[in-house]
């Protein structure tokens, strides 16, 4: 058994190992964790954002992160509510503390390669009008 510290990363883990769990990485160890508002209030799918299409945008985000081998030290997880319903469907990456709103499934790569490989904002997504978390 191979047990990750907060410094390991894909890249420099030993020949062989492919297949290692977050399980074994302190919550600590993530790089970046992205955090994806899949809210439904009753009676209230305007001010919600599931039907907007959260879990469709975190469902994406996972598949991706995989897809490239980074879900090791970048976490996409569902989140309830993050008080920006209006901005739907919200999300924040920690810990660059990145609020974004209106994501859809199309915006997911976009995000992972700016905003999570890069650290860069992408402005047509930042939540704006004076927000605050």
């Amino acid at each position: 058994m191979i047990l990750l510290t907060s410094n390991d990363t894909v890249q420099n883990l030993p020949t062989g190992v492919t297949n290692c769990r977050q399980k074994w990485l302190p919550m600590t160890g993530f790089r970046k964790h992205i955090f994806i508002c899949t809210n439904q209030r009753d009676g209230a799918a305007d001010l919600s954002c599931e039907p907007k299409g959260g879990t469709a945008v975190q469902v994406r985000f996972k598949e991706r992160l995989k897809a490239l081998g980074i879900n090791i030290d970048v976490r996409a997880n569902k989140a309830g509510c993050l008080d920006a319903c209006q901005h739907g469907v919200v999300l924040v990456i920690y810990p660059d503390a990145l609020w974004y709103g209106g994501v859809t499934v199309d915006d997911v790569d976009e995000i992972i390669e700016k905003s999570i490989v890069n650290s860069e904002k992408i402005e047509r997504l930042v939540i704006k009008q004076g927000f605050t978390p």
